[in-house]
């Protein structure tokens, strides 16, 4: 019990640090973005995604080489993605009123990150087919070898080319008046913060596993998930706070685009090579593919995130939630745990 209060200890300590991190972080973005004249979607998607992204791309790296499980940093990513997705606008338009949608935001934001989980599941699919790994449980595994890496990596470029496009065209203009140095030191200060907040709460999540019993993958579905992506939240929510709902949605859409194209590959670039298990991937896949539909569906209707739709997506996490502990406890068993 004593074990368990000072993991729950660790866990608040480092919900603490995350969220000052994270506020400066959102803030720095903020004079970053002006004093460079960078549009508000560029902003979103660029700076405060790829910035309050490192947690997830530090959680792929930390279980690949650290602990050896591959399917757990991705299971952090994909949690992370659908965490992201239904938690962050629901929460958003809670606390911030309705959020409006734009047609940039759905045409493109959208669209290019449904085109990442596509290029995920299909560097997936093609280590399978392959690079077929040989098992004596009978399960389908595959090898994800550094050249299949390089192909979301190249996909990431592209999005970043189509970034560039869009500040370069913009007429917004830089406000000479923010002081670069110091504000790029908060930047990287708030990083730090992230990342030394989130190591807090990760090993406070796999403290808490190793006492239930949990799976290990499934740590990476919902509580490392969760952990990771209180960056996402915190940045976007003091964003729908401050009325920028366009940055909150593109900083979602922007950091689910980084984690699936940049961090997962990252994983195999440093290993070399990684095995996944197809019965494990699938699955999890199939409710991001879900939870990308429900989302673009919702965000859609009318170019705009109502309360009623807002409670939606967070009752479809629910049921992602709900799922995973079922798995825990094997009263369903998708996964063959």
């Amino acid at each position: 019990m004593i074990d368990i209060l000072a993991l729950l200890a660790l866990a608040a300590v480092g919900t603490a640090v995350v969220w000052k991190g994270s506020d400066w972080l959102e803030e720095s973005a903020n004079g970053l973005a002006a004093a460079y004249g960078l549009p508000l979607v560029v902003q979103g998607a660029i700076v405060a995604a790829v910035g309050s992204s490192t947690p997830e791309l530090a959680s792929v790296l930390l279980a690949t080489l650290l602990h050896g499980e591959f399917e757990l940093g991705v299971g952090s990513i994909v949690g992370s993605a659908v965490f992201n997705l239904l938690v962050i606008p629901g929460l958003a338009v809670l606390v911030g009123g309705g959020i409006d949608t734009t047609r940039e935001l759905v045409y493109k934001e959208s669209l290019f990150y449904m085109l990442a989980v596509a290029a995920l599941l299909l560097t997936f699919s093609l280590a399978v087919i392959y690079n077929p790994v040989d098992s004596a449980d009978d399960l389908v595994r595959g090898s994800v070898s550094r050249p299949l890496a390089l192909f979301p990596l190249g996909l990431y470029g592209l999005y970043l080319f189509t970034q560039y496009l869009d500040a370069a065209a913009s007429d917004e203009t830089n406000d000479d008046s923010i002081a670069l140095v110091p504000t790029w030191l908060q930047f990287g200060l708030g990083l730090v913060l992230i990342v030394v907040g989130v190591e807090a709460l990760v090993r406070a999540a796999i403290g808490l596993g190793d006492a239930f019993g949990t799976p290990s993958f499934l740590w990476g579905l919902t509580v490392v998930a969760a952990g990771s992506s209180l960056p996402d939240a915190f940045v976007s929510l003091a964003a729908a706070r401050a009325d920028r709902p366009t940055v909150t949605l593109a900083n979602v859409l922007g950091s689910n685009t980084f984690d699936l194209l940049v961090a997962v590959p990252v994983g195999v670039l440093v290993a070399g090579s990684l095995t996944i298990n197809f019965a494990y991937i699938v699955p999890m896949m199939g409710f991001l593919v879900l939870a990308t539909i429900t989302f673009f569906a919702i965000s859609r209707t009318g170019m705009y995130l109502s309360r009623r739709e807002a409670w939606a997506l967070l009752v479809t996490y629910g049921l992602f939630v709900g799922w995973v502990v079922l798995e825990s406890l094997r009263i369903v068993s998708v996964l063959e745990l």
